[in-house]
């Protein structure tokens, strides 16, 4: 799959990075010495930790050599490194591990977090969210778009490429017996966009990436319209034009 885009992904910066400034907001450390931002991507989340924490040591993890370019582009004097999270472990002295819809892109994510966990000292914190949206009309209807279309074949193991969440009660029963404390909520997060395109762009450097990959370029313009067709069908228009996701 080609690399992510920075340049499309900040185009939202500000949608993608609400629930990180939320996530911060429950962090119950006031000074930790050592932070990882795992999936850092272009430095986004990187910023707000580096914000609240300055005197940290902060450091972004992430695999796509495109984002951690413009991550080290916007934030020059925090570290960055390339690694792939599947396999990647942070040292114990570890006191905050960050993450900002990153998780649910690895296939066995609950086995890495617990991984993890295990290598954290007491009084050390983790904090992640992931978003819950694959039933959500946005992503529903990509794989309805992928399974009715000349490009089918090609798109077989696109909608496999997220992996699929646990109900909260099944993160807590895994997790609680690692943790002192455990704290999980549900938010939803409405986005006031431009019409059908307006989803479009915003899923495009995000979740509509398995989709597209495959496609030549033909296809994937035809494939694209198609899902915009399905999206403006779903999502209603408001007073001013646009659409709620």
């Amino acid at each position: 799959m080609a690399d992510w885009s920075p340049t499309d992904y900040l185009k939202f910066a500000n949608e993608r990075s609400r629930p990180a400034r939320d996530l911060l907001a429950q962090v119950p450390l006031s000074a930790p010495k050592l932070i990882y931002d795992l999936g850092c991507g272009p430095g986004n989340s990187t910023m707000l930790l580096d914000q609240a924490f300055p005197d940290a040591e902060i450091t972004g993890v992430d695999n796509s050599p495109a984002m951690l370019t413009e991550a080290r582009r916007i934030l020059p004097k925090r570290t960055f490194i390339h690694a792939d999270l599947n396999s990647w472990m942070p040292t114990s002295a570890a006191n905050l591990l960050f993450s900002n819809a990153t998780f649910q892109w690895i296939p066995y994510h609950a086995e890495v977090l617990l991984r993890m966990l295990k290598v954290l000292r007491s009084g050390s914190v983790v904090a992640l969210q992931m978003p819950d949206n694959m039933n959500e009309p946005s992503h529903a209807l990509m794989r309805e778009t992928a399974a009715d279309g000349p490009w089918t074949d090609k798109l077989r193991g696109a909608s496999t490429a997220r992996s699929s969440l646990m109900e909260p009660r099944g993160y807590y029963d895994l997790l609680k017996p690692h943790c002192s404390k455990l704290d999980i909520w549900h938010t939803v997060y409405n986005h006031a966009l431009d019409g059908a395109q307006g989803i479009v762009d915003l899923v495009s450097s995000t979740g509509l990436r398995p989709f597209l990959a495959p496609l030549d370029d033909d296809e994937r313009a035809a494939f694209l319209l198609a899902y915009q067709k399905r999206l403006g069908e779903v999502y209603q228009p408001m007073m001013n034009g646009k659409v709620f996701l």
